[in-house]
C-alpha cells in the first residue's frame, strides 16, 4: 500500500501569510485575533475575527482572476501556489493526470454570494455577475486551483464543516493510494462577511467578550463561544516512492486517519470523537504513548469542551500529553481548522517545538495545555476536529521516519 509523504505547504492565517510568517508569529504565541474591520459588525453579536492581515489580492494573483473569484479564494490561490512552489512541483514535472486536488469548504464564495444578491435586489437582475454562476459554490476552490496550475488528475471537495479539512487530507491519501502520484490537499475557508456572521450567531456560540486576550479561551471555564476567522493550509500529499525518486524534502507522512459520526451531536455521552481517534491511532499502527502532542477541536463551548477533554483524559490520561492550541491565535477557520492545524503538527515536527496557546488559558484539572513555547522532540502529532450536526475527524500525522525508531 502506498505511503503517503507531505512534500510541500502552504499557509494564509491571521497570523501569517506564508509558512515562515505564520509559524514565526505561532510559536511567539502572538494572536492575530482582533476587532473586525472587513465590515461594520457593531449591530452583531461579538465583533472579534481573525482577519488575514495586510491582504492585496492584486499582489498575489492574476488581474484577470480578480472579478470571478471570492476573497477566500482568493487566500486559497495563494496558499495552493505556496505548497505546491514549496514542493519543487508543477504539472509539467509529472504524468498528465499525475496531480490531483482534494478540498474542503463550509460556506463556498459567501462574500461574493451576498454582494451579487445585493446587486440582484437593489440594482436589477443585470447587475449580476455572471461570475455567480460558479464563485459561491462550494467546489469553487477546486476548480479556481486546479485550472490555475493545469492539475488534470482526480477532483474533490468534502463539505463536513469544521472537519472537512481533515477529511479532505483523509480522502487525498485514498487518491494517492489509489494510484494518483501527488495530491494538493487542504482548506482555506471563512465568511467574514455579513451574511456569514448571521450564520455564525444564529448558531449561538459566538463569543460575546470584547478583549481579543480573554476572547476565545477554550477549555477554560469562563469560555463563553468562540471567535471566528478565516485562512486555512494546503499540503502536498505525495507517494513515497514518487518523493523517493525526485529527491523531495519530506516534511513528514500521513500515518492515521479516521472519521466518525454521532447521530445527535449533542448527545453528552456521545463518543464519536473518541472512536475517530482510537481510530486512526490504530490505523497509523502507533499507540497513545506515541504520541507527542495533540492538536484540538477547540470548540469554546462549555459543554464540546467538556466532551472533548473527557475524550483525551480517556485516551491518554490526566495530562499525559501536551495540548497545543494555537488556533486561540487565528479563530476558528471552518474547515480551514483543520489544515491548518496539521500544517502547525508539520512545523512542530521539522522545529522540534511545540506552539502555545495565544491566549492565556487558566490551567485545567486534566489537561497539559501548552502556555508557553515547549522544545522538545515530536515524533507522532494527533489533530482533531469536529463539524456541526455530529461530523468527526482525527488525523496521526509522523516524522518522515519515525517508524525506523
Amino acid at each position: 500500500m502506498a505511503g503517503c509523504a507531505i512534500t510541500g505547504l502552504g499557509v494564509v492565517a491571521p497570523t501569517g501569510i506564508g509558512v515562515p510568517e505564520y509559524w514565526q508569529a505561532t510559536t511567539s504565541g502572538r494572536s492575530g485575533i482582533h476587532p473586525v474591520t472587513r465590515f461594520d459588525a457593531s449591530g452583531y453579536v461579538g465583533g472579534l475575527a481573525g482577519e488575514v492581515p495586510g491582504f492585496t489580492a492584486a499582489d498575489h494573483i492574476p488581474a484577470r482572476l480578480l472579478p470571478q473569484t471570492d476573497h477566500v479564494t482568493r487566500l486559497s490561490l495563494v496558499a495552493a501556489s505556496e505548497a505546491l512552489s514549496s514542493s519543487g512541483l508543477h504539472a509539467e514535472s509529472v504524468a498528465e493526470f499525475g496531480i490531483g486536488i482534494s478540498t474542503a469548504s463550509t460556506l463556498g464564495g459567501f462574500e461574493f454570494g451576498q454582494r451579487e444578491l445585493e446587486h440582484l435586489w437593489g440594482l436589477g437582475r443585470e447587475h449580476v455577475s455572471a461570475y455567480q454562476s460558479f464563485a459561491w459554490f462550494y467546489a469553487v476552490n477546486t476548480g479556481q486551483v486546479s485550472i490555475r496550475h493545469g492539475l488534470r488528475g482526480p477532483g474533490s471537495t468534502v463539505v463536513t464543516d469544521q472537519a472537512g479539512g481533515l477529511d479532505a487530507l483523509g480522502a487525498a491519501r485514498r487518491q494517492v493510494r489509489g494510484g494518483t502520484p501527488v495530491v494538493v490537499a487542504g482548506a482555506v475557508d471563512g465568511g467574514l462577511c455579513p451574511l456569514g456572521w448571521a450564520g455564525f450567531q444564529s448558531a449561538g456560540r459566538l463569543s460575546r467578550d470584547a478583549d481579543p486576550a480573554s476572547a476565545y479561551t477554550p477549555f477554560a471555564a469562563s469560555a463563553d463561544g468562540h471567535v471566528p476567522g478565516e485562512g486555512g493550509a494546503y499540503l502536498i500529499v505525495e507517494d513515497s516512492e514518487h518523493a523517493a525518486a525526485r529527491g523531495a524534502h519530506v516534511l513528514g507522512t500521513i500515518t492515521g486517519y479516521a472519521a466518525t459520526f454521532d447521530p445527535d451531536p449533542e448527545d453528552p455521552v456521545a463518543d464519536g470523537l473518541s472512536r475517530a481517534a482510537v481510530l486512526a491511532l490504530d490505523d497509523a499502527g502507533v499507540d497513545t504513548t506515541d504520541i507527542d502532542v495533540v492538536f484540538p477541536d477547540a470548540a469554546g463551548h462549555a459543554p464540546a469542551d467538556r466532551a472533548e477533554a473527557a475524550a483525551i483524559i480517556g485516551l491518554f490520561g490526566p495530562g499525559g500529553v501536551p495540548i497545543s492550541i494555537p488556533k486561540t491565535g487565528t479563530g476558528r477557520l471552518l474547515a480551514g481548522a483543520g489544515t491548518l492545524d496539521a500544517a502547525s503538527a508539520l512545523l512542530a515536527i521539522e522545529s522540534s517545538v511545540i506552539p502555545p496557546a495565544a491566549t492565556h488559558l487558566p490551567p485545567h484539572e486534566g489537561l497539559d495545555l501548552v502556555t508557553e513555547p515547549r522544545a522538545t522532540r515530536v515524533r507522532h502529532a494527533l489533530v482533531l476536529a469536529r463539524g456541526s450536526g455530529g461530523f468527526n475527524a482525527a488525523l496521526v500525522v509522523s516524522a518522515p521516519d519515525a517508524h525506523s525508531d
